[in-house]
């Protein structure tokens, strides 16, 4: 694929690193699909990236490529949205107005991280110290009017993601 006036998504591959451009919303939702796409159960996302780089457009696009028909709201004032996906649990966390780490503790947050769910979390920064290791950490900058996407595995899982990513 490559970026352009079509919206589509572009990439530039790299052994656990990925990069992909969007050039506009839609490009943005297709990044989030094609990550999607290629999930797995128990798969850790952090998404970083400035106020309005489009973290919540990203998630959108992978929860509704997941099977999802309804709205995909930003859960900035209740921290995790949960969605079931048919058999598969997914938890969108955002945590931009999180006072302090110690309070995903209190709400139970290890909790969310297991049975195989898979948990895409804004902001995980101010959640550091009560979160666990991302599979797949995702840098988002501005690239002139549209977005970069810097895709960087952690752990084999995030590997085993990024490669079938890169395969298609």
């Amino acid at each position: 694929m490559s970026a352009g006036a079509s919206g589509e998504a572009g990439a530039a591959m790299n052994a656990a690193v990925l990069e992909l451009e969007a050039a506009d919303e839609d490009a943005m939702v297709a990044c989030g699909a094609r990550l999607a796409a290629a999930a797995r159960p128990s798969l850790v996302i952090f998404l970083d990236g400035e106020l309005g780089m489009g973290k919540t457009t990203l998630s959108r696009g992978f929860i509704r490529a997941l099977g999802h028909a309804g709205a995909v709201k930003s859960p900035t004032y209740t921290l995790v949205e949960p969605y079931q996906l048919g058999a598969q649990p997914l938890y969108h966390f955002d945590l931009y107005r999180l006072g302090d780490p110690g309070e995903l503790e209190f709400m139970g947050i290890r909790d969310y991280f297991g049975d195989g769910a898979i948990c895409l979390v804004e902001w995980p920064q101010r959640g550091e110290g009560a979160l666990p290791r991302a599979d797949i950490s995702i840098k988002i900058e501005r690239e002139g009017c549209g977005r970069r996407l810097l895709l960087r595995a952690d752990t084999d899982l995030g590997k085993a993601v990024l490669a079938q990513m890169q395969a298609e």
